[in-house]
């Protein structure tokens, strides 16, 4: 595949507002995202979760599926994320955007929260290295959950994150999803759950 792309599900009424999910990835890797991608799938299961929740107040889930895998220096899915907020831009208009992302997905949000339509980021197991910028998040809204028992990315850095963001943030809230990993294959309704409410939520 050499162009990201969208899956779409909107309400049979058109959307007033979007929820633009981003799937996690890893550190390096230029391998293409196919349908075989557990990143991708775990954010399309999400999708068809949360969707129903979503159409009932009004709102499309709309999922991206990067070119590549990795972040390699953030290019690449920044740029894909770029991309699919012009969509929804050039096919609904100025529509209110929340970015909800997994791991890598949560990194790519922050970094493209400075997009005029984006009303804030639900950020699930975030990927927030120490040194990540949080000024993209000024004046927007910030839930992000994380689990006690994350081996991939840290809990501490997320807290550590959300402290910095609320100097710049309109809010900025941290969820703890208790003993459970990063992969959201335990507590998964849970999982699904805030996912939907945290996103409306930041449309209201």
């Amino acid at each position: 595949m050499t162009r990201p792309s969208l899956t779409r599900d909107d309400p049979p009424s058109g959307p007033r507002a979007v929820i633009l999910m981003l799937h996690g990835g890893k550190e390096r890797s230029t391998t293409p995202v196919d349908g075989r991608s557990a990143s991708w799938l775990r954010s399309a299961a999400m999708q068809r979760s949360i969707t129903p929740h979503a159409h009932a107040a009004g709102v499309g889930t709309w999922l991206l599926r990067y070119r590549e895998r990795g972040w390699n220096g953030g290019t690449g899915p920044v740029e894909d994320a770029r991309w699919a907020l012009a969509e929804v831009r050039r096919d609904l208009g100025r529509v209110p955007v929340v970015l909800l992302g997994h791991s890598m997905g949560a990194r790519t949000a922050v970094h493209v929260a400075d997009d005029d339509a984006v009303v804030g980021v639900v950020g699930l197991a975030p990927w927030f290295p120490r040194d990540e910028p949080v000024a993209g998040l000024a004046g927007k809204r910030l839930v992000a959950a994380h689990g006690r028992r994350d081996h991939i990315t840290s809990y501490r850095a997320t807290e550590e994150f959300v402290q910095r963001a609320r100097d710049v943030a309109a809010d900025a809230q941290l969820r703890d999803m208790g003993p459970v990993g990063h992969y959201m294959l335990k507590r998964v309704s849970a999982w699904n759950e805030l996912a939907a409410e945290s996103s409306l939520a930041q449309l209201t």
